[in-house]
């Protein structure tokens, strides 16, 4: 059974709180699957509560680029809230976990119920707005190792854990690269003992150190996140 550890969830009211949750099944995510398509209609809404999902832009003639993530601080399904039924990008489970999932007719429901929850997915759709900004200028004008960075920081929260399981061909996708720009920039990072990489498996060594290796990106998304939703 699914714990309520979402973060949306924990910060509304008892009532509310309890009232959607009612309304919501727990489910396993489970890596790779895809719980959504571009431009078609959204059939659940998921709240992670130790899983993540990547959010990503399909592009014609290329696997796409990841734009945002999902974990335990947000919400798949952000759109509704503007009244709009289909997605713009690819939901892909990231990080394999639990869920509370709720169709997107008892969803409508829920918040037409509950001005609190519509007053918090307004500015985490807010959030998502920045994140994805973020993404694109990051993709423009910073390093690959800044990038790679910016990214199993985002990953770790998310996963809370030092250790989560990734390969070199994910992160090519994730960041729209060649697998040989992630090799080199993974293995200085080993160097530097900022990660351990071994068969899929990734350890963040020293947390300090990939913030720093970080572009600013990464820490203008948490302060973002801390003024709208705390």
């Amino acid at each position: 059974m699914a714990q309520v550890e979402n973060h949306l969830i924990k910060r509304l009211p008892r009532n509310d709180r309890h009232h959607l949750l009612a309304a919501c099944e727990p489910v396993q995510l489970t890596l790779s699957d895809v719980l959504c398509e571009p431009g078609k209609p959204t059939r659940h809404v998921y709240f992670p509560t130790d899983g993540f999902i990547s959010l990503v832009t399909l592009v014609e003639g290329s696997p796409g680029v990841e734009v945002g993530m999902v974990g335990r601080e947000g919400m798949l399904g952000a759109q509704l809230v503007l009244g709009v039924a289909q997605a713009p990008w690819r939901a892909l489970v990231q990080g394999q976990g639990s869920a509370w999932r709720i169709s997107t007719a008892a969803f409508k429901r829920e918040l037409a119920l509950s001005p609190a929850l519509q007053r918090s997915l307004k500015h985490y759709l807010y959030v998502l707005m920045a994140q994805q900004a973020a993404s694109a200028g990051c993709l423009r004008f910073h390093l690959i190792g800044q990038r790679l960075a910016r990214w199993l920081l985002m990953s770790q929260d998310r996963a809370h854990s030092d250790s989560f399981h990734v390969t070199h061909e994910f992160l090519a996708y994730m960041l729209g690269m060649r697998r040989v720009g992630v090799t080199s920039a993974a293995s200085a990072m080993q160097r530097a003992g900022l990660i351990e990489y071994r068969r899929g498996e990734l350890t963040v060594l020293n947390r300090p150190g990939l913030e720093a290796a970080a572009c600013a990106c990464y820490a203008a998304d948490l302060r973002t996140y801390a003024q709208l939703l705390g």
